[in-house]
């Protein structure tokens, strides 16, 4: 991962699956970034409920609503 400029465009959010399901958002990634978050010093997750916030945080960072495109902003830029 590297930031090279500000003024790149912005690969996220995707667009929705036009499928409505894309297989690489499983439960395999929601218990990867769960673990990630647990080795960062963060408290496990224990609950269903806090599973299901994130994965719920998760799916609204990766994927857009259907009025939002990702390569309308740039990083640092954007209407003002």
């Amino acid at each position: 991962m590297s930031f090279t400029s500000t003024a790149e465009l912005r690969h996220y959010p995707l667009p929705p699956p036009t499928s409505g399901e894309d297989p690489r958002f499983c439960f395999g990634l929601l218990i990867d970034v769960a673990k990630v978050l647990e080795q960062h010093g963060y408290p496990p997750i224990t609950s269903g409920r806090d599973l299901l916030e994130l994965q719920m945080a998760l799916f609204t960072y990766l994927y857009a609503a259907e009025t939002e495109t990702a390569d309308i902003d740039a990083v640092g830029g954007g209407a003002a």
